[in-house]
């Protein structure tokens, strides 16, 4: 059997979730791994490369997140988005998203930006910070924030929370042992003012890879001393 090309793996794999890509969305898919292919020569954004693997195991991942709500003309904050994954993934699937890329390292940012333009998408903010150091204007600014296994997630609640207005939702991508982290995650969601709604329990489409994603509302504000500078929550994680 002839191998696949990214464009038919894409197609199935979101039709298998019930979309229907167009072949606008196909060509940027395409752009966007010819990039990321390109740059991974000479930096270290991913160690999965290759159309099929980077097709399923980044991009059809990622999409897993379009059960999650609604995203059209949603804000959304990508936070160590290093790559893209999954807020560019999001974009390329909702253009009318209105997305936030936030990563700690200026290299990444710049292929950031150098696809994004590719992309065609002008509307595309790319923020140089560490997470824990919230910008200014930043505070409980967005309808969703996004990571994808950055850190445990206890810790991953205390950088993503305080992004995410009252109402909206912290969507956190994590493997198949997501009860646990959920279970040791309990009093940071209490403190931060967050609580699980659900969980998205996924097959990404043409593998046997079983992976999580939890959607957590913010039901209450996020008290103003969290985020705690970086040596706090490494030490004391809530």
């Amino acid at each position: 059997m002839p191998q696949q090309t990214l464009e038919q793996i894409l197609r199935q794999g979101l039709e298998a979730r019930g979309a229907s890509p167009d072949d606008e969305t196909l060509r940027r898919f395409r752009i966007y791994y010819d990039n990321l292919s390109e740059y991974n020569r000479v930096m270290n954004l991913t160690a999965i490369t290759g159309e099929e693997d980077t097709a399923r195991l980044h991009f059809l991942d990622c999409a897993a997140l379009l059960d999650a709500g609604e995203l059209d003309g949603k804000t959304l904050i990508d936070v160590g988005t290093g790559a893209g994954f999954p807020g560019l993934v999001l974009k390329i699937l909702r253009p009318g998203l209105r997305l936030t890329l936030l990563d700690s390292l200026d290299k990444r940012l710049a292929f950031l930006r150098d696809t994004c333009e590719k992309l065609g998408f002008d509307d595309v903010a790319l923020v140089h910070a560490r997470a824990e150091e919230l910008p200014d204007g930043f505070r409980e600014r967005f309808d969703y924030a996004s990571a994808r296994a950055v850190a445990r997630l206890n810790i991953l609640c205390e950088l993503c929370l305080p992004c995410v207005r009252p109402g909206g939702a912290f969507l956190a991508m994590k493997g198949p042992e997501l009860d646990a982290e959920l279970r040791e995650a309990y009093v940071a969601l209490k403190a931060l003012g967050g609580k699980t709604e659900r969980v998205i329990d996924y097959t990404i489409p043409g593998t046997d890879v079983r992976h999580s994603a939890a959607v957590i509302r913010k039901i209450a504000p996020t008290p103003a001393r969290y985020p705690r500078r970086w040596a706090q929550i490494k030490k004391k994680p809530l």
